[in-house]
């Protein structure tokens, strides 16, 4: 099976598809990715590439084309939307050039925000004869609007036309959420929608082992939060259930990570003296199953919103594979797998005395409770997110759309 995987985001970068990609070829497939010049999360194009070149290279037996893309820069919408508009110019111009004389039987897209990504793959899967399969990551216009991005009516609606017609063009739409099921299939028109969530990642597989810490965990429960600091994860509430434990000086929550509201986490918590809440900063992946498997629990957040209610926050299928508790302060279809799991507690988005009554219910917790969520994470993560059975998945999701197409 010859796969092209079309992603804005790839390899040096810390996005998921780069083991998706790395799994499809262990399971036999020819993959081949089209992506951008590497400027993720630093906004600047990392040291060794160029924004404005077009080139190839190997990674990891995977061969990788590069077009060019302009450097998002940091909290700029103007830089943002260049970003996004050039890697679809780019990828339409230069990738059938980079692409000649190959053949490709599927064309796969790797669709977080921006879907428009997918518009240089219609055309690519029409020059190559191709089958299209968009695994889509975030619903759109309801993206722009929950996150405030667009607000304009008009502009939305514009939006929507846009991506029911890159849907329609598709051969096989992905969702990584249930929930997502029906608000894709109603755009979606005569192409099949099906469900595939986004996997674990290779780092949380019971053969990497890590010795050491490079994060100290001090006595007490231990309450650790990982991943992109950012405008959905809440971070309000989270600020407002610790005063709210200040007093319970056993309790400590940890930030780990980095994101657009860093330097207002760090203001925030010396502003309002909370003593509880520590800010280690961004450790890189390989560290994060070592620092997970120290926590007490492992807590998950996001704004109150329709469209996060419908969302799996990626750091869920991290948690579940590190087998510890997990405490669940969102709505929705995360909030639903860590029950379904019986991995742990939950409570409403943006509820700070209920984020603050759950870590007290799993402080308080017998150690056999505790020991006993972790023990049914991990097992619901074998069964439901491990990366191999995913990808083996994938294949046949590929393989019998090709068929039944061509």
């Amino acid at each position: 099976m010859r796969v092209l995987v079309l992603s804005q985001y790839y390899w040096p970068e810390t996005f998921r598809i780069t083991e998706v990609v790395q799994a499809l070829r262990d399971e036999g497939c020819d993959v081949l990715v089209l992506t951008g010049q590497p400027n993720y999360p630093s906004g600047s194009t990392l040291k060794g590439y160029s924004w404005w070149s077009v080139g190839a290279e190997q990674h990891d037996g995977v061969r990788i084309f590069r077009v060019p893309l302009f450097p998002r820069g940091q909290g700029s919408a103007l830089r943002l939307a260049l970003n996004y508009l050039s890697f679809v110019f780019s990828a339409a111009v230069f990738g059938p050039w980079l692409l000649r004389g190959r053949s490709i039987d599927s064309v796969l897209v790797f669709a977080p925000s921006p879907i428009l990504q997918a518009i240089p793959a219609v055309w690519l899967a029409w020059l190559k004869n191709a089958v299209l399969i968009t695994w889509v990551q975030d619903l759109w216009p309801e993206s722009l609007s929950a996150t405030g991005f667009v607000r304009n009516q008009k502009l939305l609606t514009t939006v929507a036309s846009m991506v029911r017609w890159i849907y329609r063009k598709n051969d096989m739409l992905l969702v990584q959420s249930q929930a997502f099921i029906e608000p894709v299939r109603k755009m979606a028109g005569n192409t099949p929608v099906c469900y595939h969530p986004n996997p674990g990642d290779f780092a949380f597989s019971r053969s990497a082992i890590i010795e050491s810490c490079p994060l100290v965990f001090e006595s007490g429960f231990n309450v650790v939060f990982a991943g992109n600091l950012g405008s959905v994860q809440a971070l309000e509430t989270i600020l407002d259930a610790a005063e709210i434990l200040h007093g319970e000086k056993d309790i400590t929550l940890i930030l780990v990570g980095s994101g657009s509201r860093s330097d207002w986490l760090q203001l925030e918590v010396s502003r309002r003296k909370i003593s509880n809440v520590l800010l280690p900063g961004r450790f890189p992946l390989s560290a994060m199953p070592s620092i997970m498997s120290r926590a007490s629990a492992l807590l998950v957040s996001l704004v109150r919103s329709p469209i996060m209610s419908q969302t799996v926050p990626s750091k869920v299928q991290a948690y579940l594979a590190a087998g510890r508790p997990i405490i669940a302060s969102l709505d929705g279809e995360g909030a639903r797998v860590v029950l379904e799991a019986k991995a742990g507690v939950t409570s409403p988005a943006e509820d700070a005395n209920g984020l603050a009554d759950a870590i007290r219910q799993l402080r308080n917790a017998p150690p056999e409770i505790l020991e006993a969520m972790g023990k049914n994470a991990r097992a619901y993560y074998e069964r439901n997110f491990e990366p191999r059975l995913l990808a083996r998945k994938l294949k046949e999701t590929l393989l019998t759309t090709f068929k039944e197409v061509r």
